[in-house]
């Protein structure tokens, strides 16, 4: 009764926390170059609506990690202080923020002061033409600096993601490790799902994570990591005898389905039980209606229970979530 369980006996522990779907960057597979129409001001939750539901996850339902994300998370005005909030309550989750990097140069101190304990940061390609071809911004220098400030001020372990795209940058995956391991980060490669604004992803274009492995080995000893991954998306490698390690995540050709332990809240108030999901559950409006604490929770854990077993990425019948994935959170 106190947690979140659905039909096939998955335990949501995970909470991942969108806090606005803005971006300052144009990812070519997230968003069309000219962004996308903004979700309205006055639909978004506020910071103290987000810490009251947060709240409601960790001491009422079982949550134990806190992941912020976005859209760009680094734009919320208030992330400090609803980071310190989440770190100060009973009991403490573990907290972690997924970002592109940029701006992260001067926060990762503030943020760490806050208690935030761990960061990812999404870095495509070392290249910059490139960086700029795929975002359409010019900000490589401000993601790298990032990367190193968030080194420097002891968020760790520090993880990098990467997509790797058909004839974009799928020949990096090598410079990317190296860049990874010179700098004592954890890079997970992260197989492109379909979640993209334009609805332009297909399976063909897509690197796979067979062809991400393969083209690892050839620079690098790749050996099966024999710790627990549990409810982890990414599979892990110990690279070249350890400790460094390396993961790809298979969302699409070998999804995790079975072991997922997320919940999702949207920057305006609805919860997903799934990234592909085609329906929420409202608790903004029950918010805004004076619902007590146990309300919301008695409604978190019904939209929980009706899960499905998987992604259907497969099936003839799936349906790419009318939401891209700035619009849901990471």
């Amino acid at each position: 009764m106190g947690t979140l369980i659905d039909r096939f006996g998955r335990r949501a522990i995970d909470l991942r926390v969108s806090l606005t779907d803005r971006c300052n960057l144009r990812c070519s597979y997230c968003m069309p170059a000219e962004g996308l129409p903004w979700l309205p001001k006055s639909t978004l939750l506020t910071d103290q609506e987000i810490i009251r539901l947060i709240g409601v996850a960790v001491e009422r339902l079982g949550v134990t990690e806190v992941r912020f994300t976005g859209g760009e998370p680094l734009l919320r005005p208030g992330l400090v202080a609803i980071i310190a909030a989440t770190s100060a309550m009973t009991p403490r989750p573990q907290s972690a923020l997924t970002t592109n990097g940029i701006g992260l140069g001067r926060m990762a101190a503030a943020l760490r002061d806050a208690g935030l304990d761990r960061v990812n940061i999404s870095i495509d390609t070392l290249r910059q033409d490139r960086f700029t071809e795929l975002t359409h911004r010019d900000r490589l220098s401000d993601v790298i600096k990032g990367i190193d400030e968030a080194i420097a001020a002891g968020l760790a372990p520090v993880k990098l993601n990467a997509v790797l795209m058909r004839g974009i940058n799928d020949d990096e995956a090598v410079d990317l490790l190296r860049f990874a391991l010179d700098r004592g980060c954890e890079l997970r490669f992260v197989e492109q799902m379909p979640l993209d604004a334009q609805h332009g992803w297909s399976r063909e274009k897509m690197i796979t994570a067979l062809e991400i492995e393969e083209s690892l080995r050839r620079e690098f000893d790749l050996a099966p990591d024999p710790s627990d991954r549990a409810g982890a998306p990414a599979e892990t490698w110990i690279v070249n005898g350890g400790p460094a390690r390396v993961g790809i995540v298979g969302s699409v050709t070998r999804p995790f389905c079975g072991d997922c332990d997320r919940t999702r809240l949207t920057a305006d108030g609805q919860i997903r039980d799934c990234l592909f999901a085609t329906t929420e559950t409202d608790l903004r409006s029950m918010l805004r209606d004076g619902a007590s604490d146990d309300e919301l929770a008695t409604v978190w854990r019904r939209a929980m229970w009706g899960k499905r077993a998987g992604h259907g990425i497969d099936e003839p019948g799936f349906l790419q979530p009318t939401r891209a994935m700035s619009a849901i959170g990471g």
